[in-house]
């Protein structure tokens, strides 16, 4: 978006990209006016050919150090040893989605685990869902994804439990809460089955909700003098 109306204004612009983008994993782009439901790579692929329209170069690379200040320009070193100068740099390489380390979690990523009901609630509606319980959000969670089943386990997970109020709220919505810890989630034939417990038991789900930890995608920049800070 940025080298679309940086090069609709006359500016020399160079896009890096490794190819890679956050939403990879998933099937569709969904709320997207005019374009819901098209597949990540599609989208991108519009948007590069319409930056080249105006002049823009978009080249399949990583850049893995940032040197330089505004005063005398900067030097970014690409993955494959080449380096590219330029007056500003504008950096736009978000986040990355840490998982929990549970067996099975990270492979449905995507496609039978989810995070976000407004990206993917109509493609799951009214079908089994389980909230993995990982950080306080986990009962509001519940909650809204209740919005599109009437199916809705919250396991606890051994986590963060849900305070009195939220309990309430739960429970008048008819969303289940399992104790214990989870142990794995389960699949057959690349299709999510469900979630397996300490205890050996196995509680049938065809989705899991899970909230991940989002890491800015920033370690080239240390050279320029910045650092990471934790979200409060």
């Amino acid at each position: 978006s940025a080298a679309l109306v940086l090069g609709r204004s006359r500016r020399s612009v160079l896009v890096l990209d490794s190819g890679q983008p956050r939403n990879a994993p998933a099937a569709g782009v969904h709320g997207l006016l005019t374009r819901d439901g098209i597949s990540p790579a599609e989208y991108v692929a519009i948007g590069r050919e319409e930056v080249r329209s105006y002049g823009g170069h978009v080249v399949d690379v990583e850049a893995t150090v940032v040197r330089g200040d505004v005063d005398l320009g900067f030097v970014v070193v690409l993955s494959d040893g080449r380096e590219v100068r330029a007056r500003r740099v504008l950096v736009t390489t978000g986040l990355t989605d840490e998982l929990p380390d549970i067996p099975g979690l990270s492979e449905q990523w995507g496609t039978g685990v989810l995070h976000c009901p407004y990206c993917h609630g109509w493609e799951i509606r009214d079908q089994a869902i389980g909230i993995l319980a990982v950080t306080e959000q986990a009962a509001h969670q519940a909650l809204l994804f209740r919005q599109w089943s009437a199916d809705v386990i919250l396991f606890v997970n051994d986590s963060v439990r849900p305070t009195e109020e939220e309990s309430a709220q739960l429970a008048a919505r008819g969303v289940c809460v399992v104790e214990g810890r989870v142990a794995a989630v389960e699949s057959s034939d690349g299709k999510l089955t469900g979630v397996r417990m300490a205890d050996g038991t196995v509680c049938e789900r065809e989705v899991i909700v899970v909230m991940p930890r989002f890491v800015a995608r920033a370690d080239f920049l240390v050279d320029l003098g910045l650092t990471l800070a934790d979200h409060p």
